[in-house]
């Protein structure tokens, strides 16, 4: 199963939801991505996929600093499940593929 492509992700967070594009691409079976929102971008770190299960961690400093871990079930162009920061609840996580790979966006 490929993951690869543009996503919109939608993160419901105690404060409101946070909208966020993560780019995922796949060279040499390795997985690797970037997020913009906030206006910032952040590299995605220690991916995993097992199945149709997707986890991976991130930083980000807007609009306070977290460290996140995702931990989402893709199925086709969409994908749902949390990000957890800490020691704080965990959010719903929901979103679906913008772009595959060769797609022109």
């Amino acid at each position: 199963m490929s993951v690869e492509g543009t996503w919109n992700l939608s993160v419901s967070t105690p404060i409101g939801t946070v909208k966020a594009v993560v780019a995922l691409r796949e060279r040499d079976a390795v997985l690797t991505g970037v997020a913009h929102g906030a206006g910032e971008e952040v590299p995605l770190h220690d991916f995993a996929l097992d199945g149709d299960r997707l986890t991976w961690k991130q930083s980000v400093t807007k609009p306070v600093r977290l460290n996140l871990a995702f931990d989402v079930t893709v199925d086709g162009d969409t994908l749902r499940g949390t990000s957890r920061a800490g020691r704080l609840p965990s959010s719903k996580v929901t979103g679906e593929r913008r772009t595959a790979p060769g797609d022109r966006a």
